[in-house]
């Protein structure tokens, strides 16, 4: 990701897609995904849901920068079932996304060239099916000022359309703001300008 670029292209729910070639199917899902936490669960429900089924092949991609990403053949020839998944959304240019494919063997192999393709087209049917949506990389800020200066950073809060995750207010009062990464320089500097506001780095999302 550039300087300069803030947005990535995600989906906004669960989809699936479906392929069949010489009696095997290849069923895809589809998964929003926020955390590398839920790629087992997701994985767990569906070997749960699919207990007959030969394979579970998968690949995801993570964060607003697209740097982690990883897959999966579960049993497939080397680079023929979690590659392409993963090119696949590499060719979308998803990120927080976790593609599963599921594989009902047929008693026919496909050969190489076959899985890939399998693999391939029963991703983009999941895509295709799915609702992308772009969403903007916001930086969030842990903000900490005393009681005598909410007026003045609730102003900026509000002027700048930043968006507040948690608050707590006391004598020494705390936000946590999410903060569209174009903006931040702006936000931070205005914020810099009230007496008693200290500002810490937290998280990307």
């Amino acid at each position: 990701m550039s300087l300069f670029e803030d947005t990535y292209k995600t989906i906004t729910s669960p989809s699936e897609g479906i392929y069949r070639d010489k009696g095997s199917k290849f069923i895809a899902y589809a998964y929003p995904l926020r955390g590398e936490d839920q790629v087992k669960e997701r994985i767990a429900a569906l070997k749960s849901e699919h207990p007959k089924a030969r394979h579970h092949c998968w690949a995801y991609r993570l964060t607003p920068d697209r740097s982690v990403f990883r897959i999966n053949d579960d049993g497939e020839p080397s680079g023929t079932a979690g590659r392409p998944i993963l090119n696949t959304l590499l060719s979308y240019d998803l990120t927080n996304i976790l593609v599963v494919v599921v594989r009902y063997f047929g008693g026919t192999l496909l050969g190489v060239p076959g899985l890939i393709h399998a693999y391939k087209t029963a991703t983009v049917e999941a895509l295709n099916a799915a609702e992308v949506v772009e969403l903007t990389t916001n930086d969030v800020y842990r903000v900490s000022f005393g009681y005598e200066q909410m007026n003045d950073v609730m102003r900026i809060v509000k002027e700048e359309n930043v968006g507040v995750l948690n608050q707590a207010f006391d004598n020494r009062c705390a936000l946590e703001l999410e903060i569209r990464r174009l903006r931040v320089n702006a936000v931070l500097e205005r914020l810099q300008k009230v007496t008693g506001v200290n500002m810490v780095y937290t998280d990307t999302r």
